[in-house]
């Protein structure tokens, strides 16, 4: 299946490791364009030197939470690649406990989303396809096995009540919004990385809760986000594809 995405250009944080890494390499790989942004210029570079073999790739260190920052990267992003067709937002927060958790989470969870499309709306205009991904989690969704009473699950819930709220608004304008919730998602130095050596036990029953037994990994949401992007999906707006192996108990009818 072709999903024409060869010459697209593609915006993507919290790019530097794990789901927006994958997310990226798999944009190349159809042929698209991209700029990549997370917040350490170092790692980052090192990041956009290995893409930039399959590509075009622009990088810039970005704090998401700080929208001056984020406009300063999408504009140069956007005349670097000529234009904007795709924005994944992705950078999240580390969970954590305390107070400075939830000012950490609100910042980089859900005000970079707002940050990212209010930049980039003008330039998504432009485009014959445009599309917003946004990233979610299945801990906005229901309890599990995993804790959710802390920030990550709440701000992450408000981005999928904004994102739907943008694919409405921005609809007559062109840009499709949809979000993508993962469930348990494993690749080497993610959460679920250490959880399976520090807590045997939480991963084992996380494995136990998915019905196709077994974790994803971040080329399985990769996969959906590039799909959701692409004109193949040009009919598809305002929804929230759950990509977590069976690892939710709901079904949306």
């Amino acid at each position: 299946m072709d999903l024409n995405l060869k010459g697209k250009r593609a915006l993507i944080s919290g790019a530097s490791r794990g789901i927006g890494l994958a997310i990226a390499r798999t944009l190349l790989a159809e042929g698209a364009s991209v700029g990549i942004c997370a917040r350490g210029e170092e790692h980052l570079a090192e990041v956009a030197s290995e893409l930039s073999e399959q590509g075009t790739v622009f990088h810039k260190a970005v704090d998401v939470g700080d929208a001056d920052s984020v406009k300063s990267f999408v504009d140069e992003a956007a005349e670097a690649l000529g234009g904007i067709d795709i924005v994944v937002v992705n950078a999240s927060a580390a969970t954590g406990k305390g107070h400075q958790a939830w000012v950490n989470s609100f910042n980089v969870d859900l005000m970079s989303l707002v940050n990212f499309i209010e930049s980039a709306t003008p330039h998504l205009e432009a485009s014959e396809s445009a599309s917003v991904v946004t990233i979610s989690t299945t801990s906005a969704l229901e309890a599990g096995p995993i804790s959710t009473a802390n920030s990550y699950g709440a701000l992450k819930a408000a981005v999928l009540q904004h994102s739907s709220a943008q694919a409405r608004a921005l609809g007559p304008k062109g840009i499709r919004v949809n979000a993508i919730s993962p469930g348990p998602i494993f690749f080497e130095g993610g959460a679920w990385d250490t959880i399976q050596t520090a807590r045997p036990a939480l991963y084992e029953a996380a494995l136990a809760s998915a019905s196709l037994g077994k974790l994803g990994g971040a080329e399985d949401v990769a996969n959906a986000v590039v799909f959701l992007s692409s004109p193949a999906a040009g009919h598809i707006t305002g929804t929230n594809l759950v990509v977590d192996g069976g690892f939710t108990n709901r079904f949306d009818f």
